[in-house]
């Protein structure tokens, strides 16, 4: 098999070596100049720069309150795609409303007395000013008397508001004083305080949860009672209220803490009448303490509301007089400032008009225009509304939140992309708005968008030396595949040139500031065209002289020199590279069976 194998291996290369000795023979104009030609053709010649970028939307804001206050509404959630003037979330606008209100009847006030400076005063318009007049010192009067009224109104009530409470935590004690005997005698004796719940267990049994409870319910409720108690019998009514207003809160906790209590007990005995107890020396016990508990129970309610009603009674009062003496004192100022304007208007009525106080009336008249404009665009400020198109990105708020002006309520972002690239300063130079460009990405090989220019930046940046000038490239289609963050490559097109005469770079050549061709002898021009990947001419080529325009990385516009069809040259095979090339194209197609051939033409033996 070994011997079949060599022999076989040394036919195989006699083979070529005949073939190739035989080659060389019959082409022996191998040894001869090449020439790679191709036909002039029209065309249309782009221009463009590259440049390497990332993709970013066009506009991207955290949408913050102009007004702040307490969130009302919001009618976006993220992800939700909104348009420009959208109403997105509403702060609480009944302050700026009335404010809006104010500036309007201001500015009425404010024109009706430039009309009245403007007429002439008559009988009636000194009556009606007198009227007026009369109104607002009787308004002020009224604003000064319910001022001056409300501290003391506040005073009388906080005086009978701790005078009941005194009243009703004594009353209670009396009532409290007797829960506690009674829930004493369902625990036990006098000798023995827990007699009586050895009973009970042998009903419901051992430790059972019942008697837990009510003895935990007890023991805390007595301590609450013997340290209010304490606490009492010190306290009388005309002490200091804040020593009134510890006792309220000491009682009204030991109440309900003695409420809790009976309701255990009260609890304990509905599970002891389910079961059979008449038998048991206990029995006359639990038939007397029962109705007993259970009315206790029914009367502490009305002691806890009782002192319930008097706390609330007292932190409403001292809550809410501030804000009460707050309005009437803005009350007090506008009827104060109403009543002088009135005297102010009488006075100039009587005195007749004079051009200054029109000027200054006039004058009064655009601060209140000023003023009720300022009132609007703060009420317009609670309506918080999409600045233009796109997608809600974040929402953080929700109804009830409180805000400011710094509180970022959402981030919208736009559905629109952009390149951002970075250009050196002579790529920069050739750049223009809206030039169109042709994005490929990095990632998705085969998908390219095309966009155009739509900013060019007029001040360089410079990192490390290099210096680079940003340029936005807005995309004219989105693709849903395209995110923001991915690198783009972009072919900014500055110039485009239809229709015109266009060869390979690598035809042109230029001697002493001459561009020239080479063109075949006429007598070759069969052959070249016959083989225009490398024909061997008989005659020498002529150089053509032309007049070339622009280029780009592969041809060269030509203004003048040739015509569309013109066949030129456009590479120049010299015999060693022509030579090198034939025999491994050749070398490399002989197969033999059992053999492969590699890419250099070599041979390899399969084993």
């Amino acid at each position: 098999m070994f011997k079949h194998k060599f022999i076989t291996v040394i036919i195989l290369m006699l083979i070529i070596t005949g073939g190739y000795f035989g080659y060389t023979k019959i082409f022996s104009n191998d040894g001869m100049v090449r020439y790679a030609t191709a036909q002039v053709q029209k065309g249309t010649l782009i221009i463009s720069i590259s440049g390497n970028g990332q993709i970013d939307v066009s506009d991207q804001i955290d949408l913050k309150p102009e007004v702040s206050g307490k969130i009302i509404a919001v009618y976006v959630t993220k992800g939700q795609e909104v348009k420009k003037g959208s109403l997105l979330a509403v702060t609480d606008p009944r302050d700026t409303e009335r404010s809006v209100s104010d500036a309007e009847i201001a500015l009425d006030d404010a024109k009706e007395k430039l009309d009245d400076l403007l007429s002439q005063p008559d009988a009636q318009s000194l009556r009606q000013a007198e009227v007026a007049l009369a109104q607002a010192k009787r308004d002020l009067n009224k604003a000064k008397e319910s001022y001056e009224n409300i501290e003391i109104d506040t005073e009388s009530l906080l005086v009978t508001a701790y005078e009941d409470g005194y009243n009703t935590v004594v009353a209670v004690f009396l009532k409290l004083s007797n829960y506690m005997k009674d829930l004493k005698d369902v625990l036990g004796t006098e000798p023995s305080a827990e007699k009586h719940i050895s009973g009970y267990e042998l009903i419901l049994g051992q430790g059972s949860l019942f008697t837990q409870k009510l003895l935990s319910d007890y023991y805390r409720a007595n301590n609450l009672f013997n340290k209010n108690y304490a606490f009492f019998i010190t306290v009388f009514q005309d002490d200091d209220r804040d020593t009134v207003d510890e006792l309220i809160n000491d009682t009204l906790e030991t109440t309900r803490a003695i409420s809790q209590t009976l309701d255990s007990a009260r609890h304990m005995f509905d599970a002891i009448i389910l079961k059979d107890y008449q038998h048991l020396n206990i029995s006359s016990h639990i038939d007397k303490m029962k109705p007993k508990i259970e009315s206790d129970a029914s009367s502490v309610s009305s002691n806890i509301s009782s002192l319930q009603d008097i706390k609330d009674t007292i932190d409403d009062t001292i809550e809410n007089t501030p804000e009460k003496i707050e309005d009437s004192e803005w009350a007090l100022q506008s009827a104060q400032e109403k009543f002088d304007e009135r005297k102010l208007a009488l006075e100039e009525l009587m005195a007749g008009v004079d051009s200054r106080d029109i000027r200054s009336q006039e004058n009064i008249v655009a601060q209140k225009e000023s003023a009720l404009l300022d009132a609007k665009e703060k009420l317009a400020g609670h309506f918080i509304r999409a600045p233009f198109d796109g997608v809600i990105e974040e929402i953080d708020i929700k109804v009830g939140d409180s805000v400011s002006s710094s509180t970022t309520l959402a981030t919208l972002m736009t559905k629109q992309y952009i390149a951002n690239l970075a250009l050196n300063e002579i790529d920069i130079a050739k750049v223009k708005l809206n030039q169109p460009v042709t994005l490929t990405f990095d990632i998705m090989d085969g998908l390219t968008l095309t966009g155009k220019v739509t900013d060019i930046a007029s001040i360089a940046s410079t990192n490390q030396g290099l210096v680079t000038y940003d340029i936005i490239v807005t995309l004219d289609t989105m693709n849903e595949l395209v995110k923001p963050g991915m690198s783009v490559t972009a072919a900014i097109i500055t110039d485009a040139k239809p229709n015109v005469l266009l060869v390979s770079n690598s035809a042109v050549k230029s001697q002493g500031g001459i561009s020239y061709v080479e063109i075949p002898d006429d007598f070759d021009m069969s052959v070249a065209a016959a083989n225009v990947s490398g024909a061997v001419f008989e005659n020498p080529t002529r150089q053509q002289q032309v007049e070339i325009g622009l280029s780009n990385d592969e041809f060269t516009e030509i203004l003048k020199g040739l015509q569309e069809g013109d066949v030129i040259v456009t590479r120049t095979i010299q015999p060693t590279s022509a030579q090198s090339t034939q025999i491994q194209q050749n070398s490399s197609s002989v197969q033999a069976p059992g053999f492969n051939t590699g890419g250099t033409g070599g041979i390899r033996m399969m084993r």
